[in-house]
C-alpha cells in the first residue's frame, strides 16, 4: 500500500485550510491526519506500507514517522501530483501483483475501508475510493496505466469522471467503495467534529 503525503509542515502542508486555521493549525491538523492514515493503513494488514514524502525522505518532520517497524520510506519525487502518483505505482507494482494507493485527506478511510478495497482489486483491473467533492481518495491498480494520471486537472471536481472515462477507454473493468468526504477546503472542517483534531 502507498501514502502520499506531504512533510506536515506550517506553509506546505494543507496550505488551502490556513485561512481557516492559520499556518501552524494546518500543519498539526496535517500531523494528525497522516498519523491517523498510517495507522489504519497499517491495522489493515495487507501487507508492506511505503510512505511517499514530499518534499523528500528524509525531511525532518517526516523523521519520526521513519521508526514504524513495518513502514517504508521513499522521496515522490519531482512533477505534478499525476507524476509523483505514477512513479510510485510503477515502482510498487513491479513487486506487487495489485498497489493501493491513498493520501491523508480522508478521515473515514479506515482499515475497514482498505480491505474492501483490497478484497475488490482481487476481482477488477482498479478500484476507485470516490471523494464527494469530484476527486477521489483512494485508487487501486493491478497493473501500470499512465493515461489515469497525465495531463489531470488535479484539485477540480473533473477528476473523478475523466479518471473513470480513462479507465473505459483503457479497456479496465473497475470497482467503486462508497464516497467519502475529504478535507481540503475550510467549509470542509465540518466533517472533523467529534474527533477532537482540531
Amino acid at each position: 500500500m502507498l501514502v502520499l503525503a506531504k512533510a506536515p509542515v506550517a506553509g506546505l502542508a494543507k496550505t488551502r485550510l490556513i485561512p481557516a486555521l492559520g499556518a501552524e493549525g494546518a500543519a498539526a491538523l496535517a500531523a494528525r491526519m497522516l498519523r491517523h492514515t498510517l495507522d489504519e493503513a497499517l491495522a489493515a494488514g495487507l501487507g508492506p506500507v511505503t510512505l511517499c514524502a514530499a518534499p523528500s525522505a528524509t525531511h525532518p518532520a517526516i523523521g519520526e514517522f521513519a521508526k514504524e517497524a513495518r513502514l517504508d520510506i521513499v522521496d515522490q519525487g519531482e512533477g505534478d501530483l499525476g507524476a509523483r502518483m505514477q512513479r510510485a505505482f510503477d515502482r510498487a507494482l513491479r513487486l506487487h501483483g495489485g498497489v493501493l494507493l491513498i493520501g491523508t485527506d480522508a478521515p473515514a478511510l479506515d482499515a475497514a475501508v482498505l480491505r474492501a478495497a483490497h478484497v475488490q482489486l482481487q476481482q477488477h483491473d482498479a478500484v476507485l475510493g470516490p471523494a464527494h467533492d469530484g476527486g477521489y481518495v483512494l485508487i487501486g491498480l493491478r497493473r501500470p496505466e499512465p493515461r489515469l494520471f497525465t495531463d489531470m486537472p488535479w484539485s477540480t471536481p473533473q477528476v473523478l469522471t475523466l479518471t473513470r472515462e480513462r479507465l473505459r477507454a483503457a479497456g479496465l473493468r473497475w470497482a467503486e467503495l462508497p464516497p467519502l468526504h475529504d478535507i481540503d477546503e475550510p467549509a470542509d472542517l465540518a466533517q472533523l467534529a467529534g474527533r477532537g483534531w482540531l
